[in-house]
């Protein structure tokens, strides 16, 4: 295609200065509209993939009135730990320590008089409106540098969903809301390997959107679209653009800004007259290798719709459009189901993680990265859905039949998802549990869900067909338990939120606790390979992959008989 090339050259460029501005997070979102769930709700699910040194901590910004003429700060999106360090927001966890030097603004906008309550990972995840983001870093075909590292641009795609949350009361609005002013102050992505560009799937207790946005092509302005989902449809987004044709006249299903029209064109990307396809045009395709995307739409579509028999396979997604921008499930989803979803890793598929020599004798799905081997060695790895590196997934869950304070309700899960508990928490609970507010990755800490399950999850790698069972056991153990207090919650938590509160609060307390004694029932168990102090070994396939009946020779015979007349001699 007409300028291919010389695009995604200057991408290579940008790029390569922007490296080490931002951790690589490679994230993916799933959004279920009213219509497509068992109960009516909204869930909206989203996975913080970083690389061990993102900020895992779960916090709730309280809602606030502010003066006339006042100001909302602006800080460059640090995400790794700690993502933020001040008084700006009004949030004490993110208070100065000792030696600790609050973060400098790189902007600020004007306030408003009165903003939202919301809790917040990385990004915003929902407010006391029931509103919901999940993230995805997407590649686009224009970047940008921030104010203060060489450029104008101020907002972030956390920032974004940081003011959305604040401010806005439905998911169109909140849309709306960022779109403005990512054009207004200028838009900067991740500037790392996987993209300059971003992806929302944002949600509320009647509708789902998927939002789009990368900077325009003076690094000053952006590009932005929206789609609303289907009623009782399904969508996932996993590190690329999925809108494709648009239609700006209808406003009941599209939004965005006029100005992808005249760059396009000036560009030399389209026509006047001919299809005008987003993604084609402004995504740089996947990122990282091919069916980095593509591979986890298809497990996540066969899993919610298997009789649609999506291809696992294609030749370009970016152009090849092999997968529809969202679905009707087979039948209605329930929470587990997206629980299922963010935990799995292509098991019982051709390209199962846990399943062949890569996977060694236990079948562990997690594949390390980096270092000299990577080094010298060309290749790539399945990506799939869960993964070790995540700081952190979630389900925001909006319901509206009931009271927003309690409707809203986010099910946190800490580090990877397959070995994770999602615990929930209500919007109008009025704290959260200190182990889900603490979590330094570098430094275990065991009053920290996110080193509980972190722990966990790393000392299942010594024998994970095993121990995964064990902990699967419990952790459907404890969402079940879960689900059984959100419905007794639900029916007093608007009347008595400290009562709420207390139930949440310890019913976490309880999950965090379990999960560190599971850690010491796993090493009980599995010590020196044994189960239980029986040694059970290596599987037999394994044995005969890595040589073993190509090792030593047995003793030879005439020295096995004058050993074993010696042994049987002295024990008559």
């Amino acid at each position: 295609r007409e300028g291919g090339g010389a695009r995604r050259a200057c991408m290579i460029i940008l790029v390569v200065c922007c490296i080490g501005t931002q951790v690589v997070t490679a994230c993916t979102t799933v959004l279920a509209t009213p219509g497509s769930t068992v109960d009516g709700s909204t869930l909206n699910s989203h996975s913080n993939d970083g690389e061990g040194t993102v900020d895992p901590r779960l916090v709730k910004v309280s809602a606030a009135d502010h003066e006339p003429n006042s100001f909302r700060e602006i800080f460059f999106a640090y995400e790794e730990y700690p993502r933020y360090i001040g008084y700006s927001r009004n949030v004490s966890e993110y208070f100065p320590t000792k030696g600790e030097t609050p973060f400098a603004a790189i902007g600020r906008i004007p306030q408003v008089p009165h903003t939202l309550a919301y809790f917040e990972e990385t990004y915003g995840v929902i407010n006391e409106k029931q509103v919901s983001i999940a993230e995805s870093t997407c590649s686009g075909v224009f970047g940008a540098k921030p104010a203060g590292q060489g450029g104008q641009a101020i907002m972030s795609v956390d920032t974004l969903s940081q003011i959305a949350m604040e401010r806005a009361s439905t998911a169109r609005e909140a849309v709306q809301m960022m779109g403005d002013l990512a054009v207004k102050y200028g838009f900067y992505g991740a500037g790392s390997f996987e993209g300059t560009a971003e992806s929302l799937l944002v949600g509320d207790p009647n509708e789902g959107w998927v939002f789009h946005v990368l900077p325009d092509d003076t690094g000053t302005s952006a590009i932005w679209v929206a789609q609303k989902v289907p009623e009782g449809h399904v969508t996932i987004v996993a590190n690329m653009f999925i809108i494709r044709e648009i239609n700006l006249a209808d406003k009941e299903n599209f939004l965005g800004s006029t100005n992808m029209f005249p760059i396009a064109q000036k560009k030399g990307w389209w026509t006047p007259g001919s299809k005008f396809d987003f993604t084609a045009i402004f995504s740089d395709g996947e990122y990282a290798h091919k069916f980095y995307t593509g591979r986890r739409i298809w497990r996540a579509y066969d899993i919610l719709a298997p009789s649609r028999k999506f291809p696992s396979t294609y030749d370009d997604i970016r152009y090849s459009s092999p997968y529809p921008f969202s679905i009707a499930p087979d039948r209605k989803v329930e929470l587990a189901t997206i629980m299922a979803i963010m935990k799995d890793s292509l098991e019982g598929t051709p390209f199962d993680m846990t399943a062949g020599l890569a996977a060694g004798p236990f079948g562990t799905p997690d594949r390390w990265i980096g270092g000299d081997g990577e080094a010298k060695v060309a290749g790539n790895w399945e990506r799939p859905i869960a993964l070790f590196r995540t700081s952190d997934s979630y389900i925001a869950q909006s319901r509206k039949w009931l009271p927003p304070q309690v409707g809203g309700v986010v099910w946190f899960g800490p580090h990877g998802a397959h070995a994770t508990v999602y615990v929930p928490f209500a919007i109008g609970m009025q704290g959260l549990p200190t182990a889900y507010k603490i979590g330094n990755p570098s430094k275990l800490d065991r009053r920290s869900a996110y080193w509980a399950h972190r722990y966990v999850e790393n000392l299942a790698n010594l024998r994970w067909s095993d121990m995964i069972a064990d902990i699967r056991a419990q952790s459907s153990k404890w969402e079940n338990v879960s689900i059984n207090l959100v419905g007794q919650v639900d029916k007093i938590g608007e009347k008595d939120p400290k009562k709420m509160t207390e139930l949440y609060v310890a019913n976490a307390n309880r999950i965090v606790k379990s999960w560190w004694k599971l850690a010491d029932d796993l090493m009980e168990k599995y010590a020196d390979g044994n189960i239980y102090g029986k040694p059970v070994g290596y599987p037999a396939w394994w044995l005969k992959a890595v040589g073993y009946p190509n090792g030593p020779p047995p003793v030879p015979s005439t020295a096995m008989q004058v050993f074993n007349r010696r042994w049987r001699g002295k024990k008559e």
